[in-house]
């Protein structure tokens, strides 16, 4: 069998174990990154997997404009998109056994600021989608996690029907097939996934294909369903998520379906929505997607086997303007940011239907938190 067949299998196996066996209770590491009036970095608190209880945060890196955050495979070093002095692009940090962070070192995108970071699986090397820019920058790692030049890669050119949020191309997310082979990069002026193959040898990424979305959805980020066989593609502007089959060995996406996470009323009753951010359950049965403006998740049914998604509860998140949203480790509990109440707040979250209940009393304040991201 071939090793891209292998590996998906593994991966939905034990995405289920995960999800049908409880996991004893542990104490994790959380941190923050931050955009905003009054933040001022990178946050960190601790969270309990039995009681869902998140203790209070407290800076644990002061640098400009930590919005998005990654962690390396080991689970010792924690990248984040930055701003510092001479430059924007990535920063880099050793973790401590205490969840203290200390600096590596930063490097420049040379294409203005990131909107978001991904570390590849092997280690080797991580990736940020400059929004602005119109571009994608790998940054090669050494073996003690310092960030070496970037190699910057333009998205476009290309654009979308919505002339004023798509006149140019907008990477807005990076992450990595399971396989590791490709990088899939939506982008929101372009109306769909940007696929790259990733040249192990020189550490570049080579322009592969492209997997069309729906007109005027504006992409935002996307994740994989746990066994590998499927995309779920989020729309920031149309505020839907498309599903796509995934053919691991050409590297191709077929689009299948597209499903509102709102009703058309509920749109309708605020200024301004726009969908934030995407998950999926270890089990594959279910999804989650946040709504900035309406301020809610919502949660959505999956079928496993054919990717068809229904949705099933809208849950207000005790917050503003939700940019992120995290599944804890074991995903019983689902922690909501709000960037505009500088707050993240802590919901339940029902295993058999995938429902969300809100955890009473379980609000911290965050300044302006924008990525949540959980560590040993």
């Amino acid at each position: 069998m071939k090793l891209t067949a292998v590996l998906p299998v593994l991966a939905s196996s034990l995405a289920f174990l995960m999800a049908g066996v409880p996991l004893r209770a542990e104490t994790w590491q959380v941190f923050f990154g931050t955009g905003g009036p009054g933040a001022k970095g990178i946050y960190r608190a601790t969270f309990d997997t039995e009681t869902g209880k998140l203790a209070a945060a407290t800076l644990a890196a002061e640098i400009g404009s930590a919005g998005f955050l990654a962690l390396h495979p080991d689970g010792r070093k924690l990248y984040a998109t930055a701003t510092f002095p001479g430059g924007a692009g990535a920063a880099a940090y050793h973790v401590r056994a205490d969840g203290a962070l200390e600096p590596i070192n930063t490097s420049s995108s040379g294409d203005g600021g990131a909107a978001h970071i991904a570390v590849h699986p092997s280690g080797r090397f991580l990736v940020t989608a400059q929004y602005g820019g119109g571009s994608v920058a790998l940054f090669p790692l050494d073996p003690e996690g310092r960030l070496g030049l970037a190699k910057v890669t333009e998205h476009g050119p290309g654009s979308g029907v919505d002339p004023r949020r798509q006149a140019a191309a907008h990477p807005h997310y990076c992450g990595f097939s399971p396989d590791g082979r490709f990088a899939l990069v939506p982008d929101l002026g372009m109306d769909g996934i940007v696929i790259y193959r990733i040249n192990q040898a020189a550490l570049t990424l080579e322009r592969h294909g492209f997997a069309a979305s729906v007109p005027g959805g504006g992409p935002r980020h996307m994740r994989f369903s746990p066994d590998g066989r499927f995309i779920y593609l989020l729309n920031e502007l149309a505020l839907s998520v498309t599903s796509f089959a995934w053919d691991p060995d050409a590297g191709t996406a077929r689009q299948l379906a597209t499903v509102a996470a709102l009703s058309e009323e509920a749109k309708a009753g605020e200024d301004f929505n726009s969908a934030a951010e995407i998950l999926v359950h270890p089990s594959g049965r279910f999804l989650y997607s946040s709504n900035r403006g309406h301020d809610t998740v919502t949660v959505y049914r999956a079928n496993p086997a054919t990717a068809a998604l229904q949705v099933i509860q809208v849950q207000p998140v005790r917050g503003a303007f939700p940019r992120n949203i995290a599944l804890a480790p074991g995903a019983r509990w689902l922690l909501a940011a709000g960037a505009d109440s500088n707050t993240v707040a802590v919901h339940r979250v029902n295993q058999e239907t995938g429902e969300l209940t809100y955890q009473t009393k379980g609000v911290i304040n965050v300044p302006a938190p924008i990525c949540i991201l959980f560590a040993r």
